[in-house]
């Protein structure tokens, strides 16, 4: 068997069972990394010898046999602190000294058996829906080298989608998981408040609208990352939906002007009708937000973005994320920027899912932009432009539910699209439970095409 681009399900079940030894999937991804890396960039560190030391190490340990994630390799997001590497951020302002621990993300991942095998690109600050950097380049979508992989979490979705790793460890404030994954043909959940701790490192993580979340190539891959970053068996094999579900449907974006691509509303269409076949209602429905809630993402994000740059050099950082932060002072100048959610959209959204189990919506409003789509373009044309790209994923973050996106297409031309299912508070086990019905229903290809195919 060939042990890159195999599930990780599969990868933990070999290793103990000593059917393989960590060393060889370790091996065999480094492989994957030193074939296909050098054109798409995913990663920024490769940690060749030493997961290679930790695989050893791996293989003695007497409690193998009970590892979630035994010798499974996993991407880590280079916002989290990885004992040994310099946390970079994307950015050429972060400070250059390796981290001295793991964050307790990472730590978890190493109790359940990961091999974390590398750290991966993300977008100055993990701020924009695509992952390119002054610091760090341009990363690809292995599905084609001339398009975005989505952002912030891009490069493991990359990693994820070309095999190069089973999992990858994103963070989502405001579809940093969700557009990557629908970008590059991933399942990828955004948790709920609470479910998965928030590293303190990182501050308050936007204003408390940033969490963190796991991106796979199967449900039951997602469902076993979440249940080791949660610390919670629960949500391993999500049992079916004891009733059919009451599912709202709606393609009306969230922000004035916005129109979303026929290719998208026509998969998004064809996943309904798969949830119908599984016994769901799906009814198009009015959505529960209102143009106004997007200022008040926007208030969050600028403010997340200010306080991320409080003991940077200003002059080190990318001329738009200073422009961002200062937006973020000026805004905290003129009135604080609650931690917590607003209350208005809160019970407007609250009603809405006191009527509705899920809402289904596009991930995105196109399929993946091409790189270089907002390079260049001043602050305001720039927050004009990418609500077009990505007006669905942030209202979730602002009011903190739980959302997933799932792979249900591709565009004419071959590239991935996906479709988001949000839920109440506590609902991340019924989506994931919904997902892999779509999965069942609708199956898609785990990986990008290799070789030939990907170039342009």
């Amino acid at each position: 068997m060939t042990w890159a681009g195999a599930s990780a399900g599969e990868i933990a079940a070999g290793v103990r069972s000593r059917t393989v030894s960590p060393l060889e999937v370790a091996d065999e991804h480094l492989a994957r990394i030193a074939a296909s890396d050098t054109q798409i960039n995913a990663f920024r560190i490769v940690r060749h010898e030493q997961v290679r030391r930790e695989a050893r190490a791996l293989a003695t340990r007497g409690d193998l046999a009970d590892l979630p994630l035994a010798g499974v390799p996993v991407a880590v997001k280079d916002n989290l602190d990885l004992a040994g590497c310099v946390t970079g951020h994307g950015s050429r302002a972060a400070r250059q000294t390796a981290a001295e621990s793991d964050s307790e993300l990472v730590r978890r991942l190493r109790a359940a058996g990961a091999l974390l095998i590398g750290k991966t690109n993300v977008p100055e600050l993990c701020q924009w829906p695509v992952t390119e950097s002054a610091a760090h380049g341009i990363t690809r979508n292995p599905w084609r080298l001339t398009h975005t992989p989505g952002g912030s979490t891009g490069g493991g979705a990359a990693a994820v989608a070309a095999g190069m790793a089973a999992l990858a460890v994103g963070s989502d404030g405001g579809g940093s998981i969700r557009i990557p994954s629908s970008c590059c043909g991933l399942v990828g959940l955004k948790p709920g408040d609470g479910v998965i701790p928030r590293p303190p490192e990182l501050g308050s993580n936007w204003l408390g609208i940033s969490t963190f979340g796991p991106l796979a190539t199967t449900v039951s891959d997602a469902a076993l990352l979440l249940a080791v970053l949660a610390d919670d068996d629960r949500y391993l094999a999500p049992a079916a939906p004891e009733r059919p579900l009451r599912i709202g449907m709606t393609a009306r974006p969230p922000v004035l002007g916005v129109s979303v691509d026929p290719q998208v509303r026509t998969t998004m269409l064809a996943a309904a009708e798969a949830l119908r076949e599984a016994g769901h209602t799906v009814t198009e429905v009015a959505p529960p937000w209102r143009p106004q809630d997007a200022l008040g993402f926007l208030a969050r994000y600028c403010a997340g973005v200010a306080e991320d740059t409080t003991d940077l050099s200003a002059e080190l950082l990318e001329p738009l994320t200073r422009k961002v932060a200062r937006a973020g002072r000026v805004i905290g100048w003129v009135h604080r920027v609650p931690d917590a959610p607003p209350p208005g959209q809160s019970e407007r959204f609250a009603a809405w899912f006191a009527e509705h189990d899920l809402l289904l919506t596009p991930t995105l409003a196109t399929p993946p932009v091409p790189v270089g789509t907002f390079a260049g373009k001043g602050f305001s044309r720039t927050l004009l432009d990418m609500p077009r790209f990505i007006p669905f994923t942030p209202p979730f973050n602002t009011v903190r539910y739980p959302a997933i996106s799932v792979p249900a297409g591709q565009s004419e031309t071959g590239l991935p699209i996906g479709v988001q299912l949000a839920a109440a508070p506590g609902g991340e086990t019924t989506l994931l439970a919904v997902a892999a019905q779509l999965e069942r229903i609708r199956p898609w290809q785990r990986h990008a095409p290799l070789g030939d195919a990907a170039i342009p």
